[in-house]
């Protein structure tokens, strides 16, 4: 059963076109962790928060991106890191165009 792991941690930029210029590379190997679908990243300069929002094609692989990721911002010094992993109810989500396929 696909899952949807939510990810927040306190982020002191770069933001916008400067993020995205400098975490390409890193962004491109997001897409080979095993059981990743897609991830919308997310940030809120005012609030000085990053994070990004997952689909992953099971529980293991979310939890086990999610371990991995946290070390990963933790060696790059990003604390408060909240990490959450989500059942999805499908039928609701597709009403409301998510980008999913019908059970």
């Amino acid at each position: 059963m696909k899952k949807l792991l939510q990810v927040d941690f306190n982020f002191t930029g770069p933001y916008g076109d400067e993020m995205a210029e400098q975490m390409l590379e890193l962004a491109k190997s997001i897409n080979e962790e095993p059981g990743m679908i897609w991830k919308i990243w997310t940030e809120n300069e005012a609030l000085q928060l990053g994070g990004g929002i997952y689909l992953f094609e099971d529980e293991s692989s979310a939890q086990d991106y999610l371990k991995m990721h946290s070390a990963r911002l933790k060696k790059m010094g990003i604390e408060n890191i909240k990490g959450t992993v989500f059942d999805i109810n499908t039928a609701l989500s597709i009403v409301n165009q998510a980008p999913l396929l019908p059970v």
